[in-house]
């Protein structure tokens, strides 16, 4: 059997040989660019890695797994456009390097695209495949609507917010694992519960990108800590915050929230450690502050209320809760352990772990 590396290998070279030879070169040079910025491909991955638990001709479903990468590139560029993303992958955005009209169009054509590669699928089977790939492209849309709403609202709750990550996150990891297995042929109680393992695996890798916003490492998170906090997004840490604040936390809570950070203070989360005890105690930010302070800051006065409130051990918790939940799934679908280690070492590879 394959191993990660060398099923991404296979994927990075199919990918590399895509013909986008069609006209005008200005619609789909964006597509070429987009795909040419890497990433994991952890969804074409998961794909052959479960068909490859069944059968060992995975160069046969290369084209649906293809597909299923264009789509998730195709939402990255549309998410851009409309968080005004500057960067994507230490390059800058399709609409910065081209503009709004040509992103907007590109991605329009990307998503064709998808779906002409993933009807290339075994025709035994097309007609679920394409069931499924429809089914959780209309659910990552609502997945995205509701982070979209949940941006004016103080009061998301926390099923609210896992419905949302299942959505715009965990259905297309499920959706992988489940194509693969259906194309495979696999047994339909096996490719159910591959389906649940990804789902699972998605909770807890966006939960666990939630903790490490806040907890991680730069080094090893690959970006700044704090983004999340910076922007006010409705993340699991916040919205358990909200909810198990006192009266007192909560009002520093909102205050900090409500708090913007001036062009002058967006220092890295870094420095954090510089701000004064009062206001790394979660205090009332004074006059300075509520017309701009630093984002080192706002950052480190948020995540002491976190600490106060604990919701680093609740989110951890929850990690921990799907985690299991993921590998139960898996250890039930119907084959020998040593089939399924692969695909289990890449799991826990991406959520950080070890066997």
């Amino acid at each position: 059997m394959l191993t990660a590396t060398q099923t991404l290998a296979l994927v990075n070279n199919a990918l590399a040989q895509l013909p986008f030879d069609r006209k005008p070169e200005g619609l789909y040079a964006p597509v070429k660019y987009v795909l040419a910025l890497g990433g994991k491909r952890i969804r074409p991955v998961l794909m052959l890695m479960a068909y490859e638990l069944y059968r060992d001709d995975v160069e046969s479903i290369m084209p649906a797994a293809l597909g299923i990468e264009v789509y998730h590139n195709y939402t990255l560029l549309h998410d851009d456009v409309m968080d005004k993303a500057e960067i994507r992958r230490g390059k800058p955005t399709v609409h910065k390097v081209w503009d709004e009209n040509t992103a907007i169009l590109s991605g329009d054509s990307m998503l064709v695209l998808a779906y002409q590669l993933m009807g290339k699928a075994p025709d035994n089977c097309l007609r679920t495949v394409m069931n499924l790939f429809t089914e959780t492209a209309l659910e990552i849309g609502e997945g995205q609507q509701y982070d979209m709403e949940f941006e004016s609202r103080m009061d998301v709750s926390e099923d609210e917010y896992i419905e949302m990550i299942r959505l715009k996150t965990s259905v297309l990891l499920a959706c992988a694992l489940k194509l693969g297995a259906i194309q495979a042929g696999a047994p339909a109680a096996d490719a159910e519960r591959l389906y649940r393992f990804g789902e699972n695996l998605g909770l807890a890798f966006q939960l666990q990108d939630d903790l490490l916003d806040v907890y991680g490492d730069p080094k090893t998170f690959g970006k700044n800590i704090g983004g999340d906090i910076i922007e006010g997004k409705k993340t699991f840490m916040l919205i358990n915050a909200l909810r198990l604040a006192s009266p007192e936390q909560r009002e520093a809570l909102t205050a900090w929230l409500d708090t913007p950070v001036s062009p002058a203070g967006s220092s890295s989360a870094s420095s954090a450690a510089s701000v004064s005890p009062s206001l790394a105690a979660g205090g009332q930010p004074g006059t300075g502050s509520v017309l701009g302070g630093s984002s080192a800051e706002k950052i480190a006065a948020v995540t002491a209320l976190y600490n106060q409130i604990g919701v680093r051990q609740l989110a951890e918790q929850r990690i921990n809760s799907y985690f299991e939940a993921a590998f139960k799934e898996l250890d039930a679908v119907e084959l020998p352990a040593e089939r399924k280690q692969p695909l289990r070492d890449f799991a826990l590879s991406l959520l950080g772990r070890q066997s």
